[in-house]
């Protein structure tokens, strides 16, 4: 029986492999994990998959526009299922925890350059650093 991830695969012109469904559904509970994080959520069910197998299958889920990748400054690359929003991030510059922000303003790309250079401006990424709550907790006591 096919599910929606196999049609997602297969209409993102991928073959619905065990790995690539495993991970797309680890980063459905787990956004914003790196490659070792996706590595140990899949591992109970496929203990022969190995780091370089996840690498892979995270770029080409990325290629495909299935996933989405991120690189705050100082951290591994990030991969999260939520796309086509232009949304941005929190990171926090103590722990490294990250958290969604919906678009700054407006529709995608949600920010407008002073100047385009004469691009076609299709997306805005941006990082806001600051600390998480917890970090906050911890740094007053």
């Amino acid at each position: 029986m096919e599910t929606t991830l196999d049609s997602a695969l297969r209409s993102a012109g991928l073959k619905a492999t065990a790995g690539r469904v495993a991970v797309l559904e680890a980063l459905d509970s787990m956004a914003h994990s790196n490659a070792e994080q996706v590595l140990r959520a899949i591992s109970r069910d496929l203990p022969t998959t190995s780091i370089q197998s996840v690498h892979n299958i995270l770029a080409d889920l990325t290629a495909a526009g299935l996933i989405r990748r991120i690189e705050p400054a100082g951290s591994a690359a990030l991969y999260e299922r939520r796309i086509d929003d232009n949304h941005h991030h929190v990171v926090c510059s103590r722990c490294g925890a990250v958290a969604d922000v919906d678009c700054v303003v407006g529709h995608a790309p949600c920010l407008t350059p002073s100047t385009a250079s004469g691009f076609a401006i299709q997306t805005a990424e941006v990082t806001f650093w600051g600390l998480c709550p917890d970090c906050q907790a911890t740094a007053a006591e």
